[in-house]
C-alpha cells in the first residue's frame, strides 16, 4: 500500500503521524510511505532519519495528499486542507467529527474514508489509541490549571498546594475516565484539595481505594456538581463519550458563586467542550473569560509535548495501521471488530452510530 503522513496544519500542533522506526517496519513490509518534508522535525525526527528507515521526502503535502491510499494524520484535517478529499483515499488519525459538521460534511461529499482514532475500542470496552493522549491531556491540564491560578496568568492568585496553616487550592475533576484519573493523579500529587466525579460508582470505589482519605469521590448529580464546582478554585472537564458529543455538565449559572480568577480547563473541548460557553482556543491565545472566570480550552494539549506524545502515540496506532496497509480497507474492516468501530465515515455514509446521532445525520450499518 501507498501510505504517506504530513505535517500537522493545526496551530501549534507539534506532533506526526508516523515515526521513522514505525515507517521502517512498514517499509519492511512491502510498503511505500510518502512522507512531507519536515513533517517530524518538531516531533524531534529528521527528514535524514525518516530516508534511512525507507520513506520517500516529498517537497509538499499537496504531492502526498494527491498520491497515498492511507494518510496518517494525527488531528482532524482543517479547512485548508479540505480540497485534498477525494474517494479512494483513507484518513487515519483523531476526527472527533461529532464537533466538526463541515468536516463531516467534506468527507461525506468527496467519499473519503475517515477512520478515527478516538473512537477504537476493544472487547474490554478500552479506547487504546485514544488513553496515551488523554493520559498526556489529564496529566497537563493539572499542570496547566496550577499555572493559570497564578495573579500573573490572570488567576486568583491561590497557591495549589497550600501552605502549612494556609489552605489548599479546591480542584474539581468532572469525569473520572482516563483525563480524570491522570488529572487526579497529578493534582494529589501537587498537594491540591481534590473532588472527582462521574456515574461509574464502581470506578469512584476503585479511586476511594487508590487515594483513600486524600481524595473526595462524588456521584455526578446536578446537586453535587454544583456544590462541588462553586467552591472550586480549579475545575477539570474529562468528561469522554467516544464518538458523542460533550453533554454540557459545568452551568454558567455556576459562575456567580465562584471565587472570581477560579480556572476551568476543559479537555472535552475536542468533543465540544463541558460548559456551556467553551469555545476551540489554541496554544497561541489559549484563554478567555466569562463572568470573570478563566477558561483554557486549547483542542490540541498534547501537541504540546511532542517529543513524549508522538512516541506514545505511534506506540499506540501501530498495530492498526499495519493492519490496514495489509490487508486494505475493505478487508480490514471486514476481519477487525476493533477496525470496525474506529470506522466513522466510509464510502460516503456515516458508519458510526454516535456521529450520526450526534450530527442528525443517517447512519448506515456497515
Amino acid at each position: 500500500m501507498l501510505i504517506g503522513t504530513i505535517k500537522e496544519m493545526m496551530n501549534n500542533e507539534y506532533r506526526v503521524g508516523l515515526t521513522a522506526s514505525n515507517v521502517y517496519e512498514l517499509v519492511e513490509q512491502g510498503h511505500e510511505v510518502l512522507v512531507e518534508k519536515g513533517s517530524g522535525v518538531n516531533s524531534g525526527i529528521s527528514d535524514e532519519e525518516y530516508l534511512e528507515a525507507g520513506a520517500k521526502i516529498i517537497e509538499t503535502a499537496k504531492e502526498v495528499w494527491d498520491r497515498v491510499e492511507l494518510l496518517i494524520k494525527v488531528k482532524e484535517p482543517i479547512e485548508s486542507e479540505f480540497k485534498y478529499f477525494r474517494s479512494n483515499l483513507t484518513i487515519f488519525s483523531y476526527m472527533h467529527l461529532s464537533a466538526h459538521k463541515e468536516l463531516t460534511a467534506e468527507l461525506l461529499k468527496k467519499g473519503t474514508n475517515a477512520i478515527s482514532y478516538e473512537t477504537l475500542t476493544t472487547k474490554d470496552g478500552e479506547l487504546p489509541c485514544l488513553k496515551p493522549m488523554s493520559s498526556i491531556a489529564g496529566r497537563m491540564s493539572a499542570i496547566i490549571g496550577s499555572e493559570y491560578l497564578q495573579k500573573a496568568k490572570g488567576g486568583s492568585g491561590i497557591l495549589i498546594s497550600g501552605l502549612p496553616g494556609v489552605k489548599r487550592a479546591n480542584a474539581v475533576i468532572v469525569g473520572a475516565g482516563n483525563v480524570g484519573e491522570n488529572a487526579l493523579k497529578m493534582l494529589v500529587g501537587l498537594g491540591a484539595n481534590v473532588t472527582i466525579l462521574d456515574v461509574d460508582i464502581k470506578k469512584l470505589g476503585v479511586l476511594d481505594d487508590i487515594y483513600q482519605n486524600r481524595i473526595q469521590t462524588l456521584y455526578s448529580d446536578s446537586d453535587n456538581l454544583e456544590k462541588a464546582i462553586t467552591k472550586a478554585d480549579l475545575v477539570i472537564g474529562a468528561i469522554s463519550l467516544p464518538g458523542l458529543k460533550t453533554p454540557k455538565l459545568i452551568k454558567r449559572k455556576y459562575y456567580k458563586k465562584m471565587r472570581p480568577g477560579s480556572v476551568i480547563v476543559d479537555v472535552a473541548i475536542d468533543q465540544g467542550g463541558s460548559t456551556e460557553v467553551s469555545r476551540v482556543t489554541t496554544h497561541d491565545d489559549p484563554v478567555f473569560y466569562v463572568d470573570g472566570i478563566l477558561h483554557y480550552c486549547v483542542a490540541n494539549i498534547p501537541g504540546a509535548v511532542p517529543l513524549t506524545s508522538t512516541e506514545a502515540l505511534n506506540n499506540a496506532t501501530f498495530k492498526y495501521i499495519s493492519l490496514i496497509a495489509e490487508l486494505g480497507i475493505e478487508n480490514a474492516l471486514e476481519q477487525s471488530d476493533e477496525i470496525k468501530t474506529a470506522a466513522n465515515i466510509i464510502n460516503g455514509k456515516v458508519v458510526n452510530e454516535n456521529v450520526a446521532r450526534s450530527l442528525k445525520l443517517n447512519f448506515s450499518e456497515l
